[in-house]
């Protein structure tokens, strides 16, 4: 007899990850019931064509996860029975916000549908961290390696992890990411990519800070999802035979990032191959300076790059309104640091394999196609 398919809560679920999620699951019909929760509305979400069925209509519950009285909203089921797996995609993902935008969009939100879950007894919370928060090393991080946060997402991402930890009764599970990237992506290698589509316009070199051999760890998010949902099948299936508290910690973390070894060099030679203008790194001496100047340094890249931008939209006939995508770079993504995570255990432990196992330049050249169907690309 076929095992009964779990129903799973996706909270977040209009997000980047959350509709990858939905569609993975849809895509496969791997649950019995799916619940795609968010604040926002799907008909601003700017979702593809492919995602509509899975995340749209009777799927659908528009709440806010940061809002107590919303919660039998989002957890409550016609039946009366329980979800059984839920997965936490919500929170704050845009960087330079106040630190209170994260304690109650992160924080808070990540603690209300944790206590509930503990509550309703779910089978499976999957917590979605950030590979930020271990200390900068090139070496790569492995799972109970030294912490320390450098952006404000991870500082409070972390406190996320802790709080949950605590609570009673949650059968948590925690996953930090790699930055994640592929179609539609509009973060981290969107803004890389919108910089050199600018500077190929201004026919002029994309030079990169600090080193070539920056650690800028990926993962894509076909393997995102497949690794998410490999994960909360281990859990419910085998996690209790197949894990050592002693040695690898009272929660369940795994890292979840390719195995190639993406670092700015990478990237940069995926960038010049693609749009065909010269890609350098800037000196000791500019690095040294940008690294006492940075705020300095960030407003001038970002002047210079804006406004050629919006010219190159405009003749495009794409509003900026229209488009999720632009060069702008956020100081926090600037920083002199490392993100180099080991992803062995997730492969040793629950047997993931990754189908996309590096970043290239076909997989790049799908992210821009993605784009210029949605009609976000000069």
């Amino acid at each position: 007899m076929a095992a009964k398919k779990p129903s799973v809560l996706i909270i977040g679920g209009l997000g980047y990850i959350g509709r990858f999620l939905a569609h993975h699951i849809h895509l496969h019909d791997l649950a019995s019931d799916v619940r795609i929760v968010d604040k926002q509305v799907p008909q601003i979400a700017r979702l593809a064509p492919e995602f509509q069925e899975a995340c749209t209509g009777s799927k659908y519950v528009q709440a806010d996860a940061t809002n107590k009285q919303h919660m039998g909203k989002i957890f409550d089921r016609a039946d009366g029975k329980q979800w059984d797996y839920v997965f936490n995609c919500g929170g704050e993902t845009k960087y330079s916000q106040e630190d209170e935008v994260y304690k109650l969009c992160s924080l808070n939100l990540s603690l209300a549908v944790g206590r509930e879950a503990a509550k309703r007894n779910v089978k499976c919370f999957v917590e979605l961290s950030t590979g930020m928060v271990y200390k900068s090393d090139a070496s790569p991080s492995k799972e109970q390696d030294k912490l320390k946060p450098w952006s404000k997402i991870a500082v409070f991402k972390l406190q996320a992890e802790e709080e949950l930890a605590k609570i009673e009764g949650l059968n948590l599970v925690i996953v930090r990411l790699a930055h994640v990237y592929g179609p539609y992506a509009s973060q981290w290698v969107a803004t890389a990519l919108c910089m050199a589509r600018t500077y190929k316009a201004l026919e002029d070199e994309m030079r990169w800070l600090w080193t070539r051999d920056l650690r800028q760890n990926t993962v894509h998010i076909h393997d995102v999802s497949r690794a998410l949902w490999a994960i909360a099948e281990w859990y419910t299936t085998y996690n209790k035979a197949r894990w050592d508290d002693k040695t690898m910690g009272v929660v369940p973390t795994f890292n979840v990032v390719d195995k190639g070894v993406t670092t700015q060099g990478v990237l940069a030679e995926i960038i010049r191959e693609i749009f065909g203008i010269e890609t350098g790194f800037q000196g000791q001496l500019v690095s040294t300076f940008a690294k006492l100047n940075l705020d300095s340094v960030v407003k001038d890249v970002n002047d210079e790059l804006m406004g050629p931008w919006a010219g190159l939209l405009e003749e495009a006939n794409i509003n900026l309104r229209q488009t999720p995508l632009s060069p702008f770079m956020e100081k926090e993504l600037l920083k002199d640091t490392d993100l180099s995570m080991d992803g062995t255990r997730l492969e040793q432990i629950v047997g993931f394999v990754y189908e996309k196992p590096k970043i290239s330049k076909e997989l790049i050249e799908e992210v821009i196609e993605s784009y210029k169907r949605m009609n976000w690309w000069p």
